[in-house]
C-alpha cells in the first residue's frame, strides 16, 4: 500500500508543478504587455489594454472547455487503451477550435458591440480598444487549438508539455510585442500584432511537442470513422462545462457590479481581493490537473480502487495547500496588498475584509479540485449543476441584501456571497461524487453520469 501511496504522490508532484509553473507565466505576460503600453505616451492605451484583455478573457474562458472536455475524454480512452480514441478526441477537439476560431474572426464586429456594451467602458477608448480587438481576434484559431492541444496532453498523463508551449509562446509574446511596439515602430497596434504572431507560432511549437511525444508516430483517424462517429458524449461532456463556464464568468461580473455599484474604492479593493483568488487558483489548478488525468487513467482503466486512493491523496495535498495559503494571508496580507498597491484607502479595505480573504482558500479548494474529479470521469452535468446552484445562491444574497436581510453590509456582501457560492458548488459535488464514482464504475463504457 505504501508502495502505491508513494507512487500516486509522485505522479501528483510530476503532473501539478508544471501546471503550476505555467499558471505563473501568465501575470509576467500581463505585466510585460501592461508595461509595454504603460510607455507609448498615453494613459488611453494603458486602459484599453485592459478592458480588452477583459474581453478576451470572457470569450476564452467560455471555450475553456477545449481543454476540460479534452483532458477528461481523452485520459477515460488511454486508461481503456483505445489508441483509436485517443486520435479520434484530438481530431475531434481541433475541429471544434478551429471551427469556433474562425466563427470569432468571421462575426468579430457584432462580438466586439456586445462585449463593448457589457464592459461599459468610456467612449474616449473605444477605438483603440476597437483597434486592438480586430487584431487580437486574428489568433482565435491558434489559440482555442492551443487550449485543446494542451487538454490533450494533460488527458495523456503529461503537463510538461503543456508547460513548454506556454512558456515559450509567452517569451515569444514579450519580445515580438516589444519589438513591434518600439524599434519597429508600430506603437499600440504592435502590442496586439505580437500576440497574434506569439499564438500562430506557439501553435506550432505545439505541433512540434506532440511528434516528438509520439516519438514520430502519427496520430492515425479514418475521417469517416470521425464525422460519422458518436458525437453526443463529445458535446454532452462539452456542452456541460460550456455552461459550467458561462456560469462563472457571471458570478464574476456579479462581484464586478455590484462593487461599482458601491463606489470606485470598493471596485479597486474587489480586484486586489480577487488577485489573492486568483493566485490560490494557480497552485490549485496544478492538483486539479492531476485529479483529471489520473481520474481520468483510472476511469478508463475501471480501477475503482486506484480512483478512491488517488482522490485521497489529492485531498490531502489540497487541505495542506489550502491551510498554508489561509495562514498565509492572515500573516501577510497587509505586505501583501502592499506589494499591488500603494492607496492607503485601498490596503485599509482589504484588511477589513481579512476574515473573508483568509477563508477563500479553505472555502474554494474544494470546488476546484472536485472539478478535476468530475472531469476526470467526464460527469460534467453534475459540474454544471452545482456552478448553477452556486450562481443563484450567490445572486439570492445579493437580492437578500437589497431587502436588509442580511447581517453584513457593504462589501462584505459581496464576499459572502462569493464565498456561499464556493461553498455551495464545492459542498454538491463532495456530496454526489461517491454515488457518481460508483455509476461510473458499473458502467460498460466510459460514458457521462448525469
Amino acid at each position: 500500500m505504501k508502495g502505491i501511496v508513494g507512487r500516486i504522490n509522485r505522479d501528483i508532484v510530476r503532473l501539478s508543478v508544471p501546471t503550476i509553473v505555467s499558471n505563473i507565466t501568465v501575470p509576467l505576460l500581463g505585466i510585460c504587455d501592461t508595461a509595454i503600453s504603460g510607455h507609448l505616451g498615453s494613459d488611453l492605451y494603458l486602459s484599453a489594454i485592459a478592458v480588452a484583455s477583459v474581453m478576451f478573457n470572457v470569450v476564452y474562458w467560455i471555450f475553456g472547455f477545449l481543454r476540460g472536455g479534452t483532458t477528461g475524454l481523452t485520459a477515460n480512452a488511454l486508461g481503456a487503451g483505445l489508441e483509436s480514441e485517443i486520435s479520434k478526441v484530438f481530431y475531434r477537439s481541433l475541429i471544434i477550435a478551429f471551427t469556433a476560431g474562425f466563427l470569432l474572426v468571421i462575426f468579430q464586429y457584432p462580438l466586439f458591440s456586445f462585449l463593448w456594451m457589457i464592459t461599459g467602458a468610456g467612449p474616449e477608448i473605444r477605438g483603440f480598444v476597437g483597434e486592438y480587438f480586430a487584431i487580437r481576434i486574428w489568433d482565435a484559431p491558434a489559440l482555442l487549438a492551443i487550449i485543446a492541444i494542451s487538454g490533450w496532453f494533460v488527458g495523456m498523463q503529461s503537463t510538461f508539455y503543456p508547460m513548454v508551449i506556454a512558456i515559450v509562446t509567452n517569451i515569444i509574446n514579450i519580445l515580438t510585442s516589444y519589438l513591434l511596439a518600439f524599434p519597429c515602430g508600430l506603437g499600440f497596434k504592435g502590442v496586439a500584432l505580437g500576440t497574434v504572431i506569439a499564438n500562430w507560432i506557439g501553435l506550432a511549437v505545439a505541433v512540434g511537442c506532440i511528434y516528438w511525444f509520439r516519438r514520430g508516430r502519427p496520430l492515425k483517424c479514418v475521417l469517416s470513422n470521425l464525422l460519422n462517429g458518436d458525437w453526443r458524449r463529445y458535446f454532452f461532456v462539452n456542452g456541460n462545462l460550456f455552461l459550467r463556464s458561462f456560469f462563472i464568468i457571471c458570478v464574476t461580473m456579479g462581484v464586478t457590479a455590484a462593487g461599482a455599484r458601491l463606489g470606485n474604492l470598493t471596485l479597486a479593493v474587489n480586484v486586489i481581493i480577487m488577485q489573492f483568488f486568483q493566485f490560490f487558483s494557480f497552485f490549485m489548478d496544478g492538483f486539479a490537473y492531476s485529479g483529471e488525468a489520473m481520474v481520468g487513467l483510472y476511469c478508463g482503466e475501471r480501477n475503482l480502487r486506484m480512483i478512491r486512493l488517488s482522490v485521497r491523496c489529492l485531498l490531502i495535498w489540497t487541505m495542506g495547500v489550502s491551510i498554508f495559503f489561509s495562514l498565509l494571508y492572515f500573516a501577510g496580507i497587509e505586505a501583501i496588498t502592499s506589494l499591488l498597491t500603494d492607496s492607503l484607502n485601498v490596503i485599509a479595505g482589504v484588511e477589513d475584509l481579512t476574515l473573508w480573504v483568509c477563508l477563500i482558500p479553505i472555502i474554494s479548494c474544494w470546488s476546484f479540485i472536485y472539478d478535476g474529479f468530475y472531469i476526470g470521469v467526464t460527469a460534467t452535468f453534475r459540474m454544471m449543476l452545482s456552478t448553477l446552484i452556486g450562481g443563484i445562491a450567490f445572486f439570492a444574497i445579493l437580492s437578500l441584501n437589497y431587502l436588509s436581510l442580511i447581517p453584513f453590509e457593504g462589501n462584505e456582501v459581496i464576499w459572502t456571497a462569493f464565498l456561499t457560492y464556493l461553498l455551495f458548488r464545492g459542498l454538491i459535488l463532495v456530496f454526489l461524487w461517491p454515488q457518481t464514482v460508483r455509476l461510473t464504475n458499473s458502467s460498460p463504457t466510459v460514458t457521462e453520469v448525469g
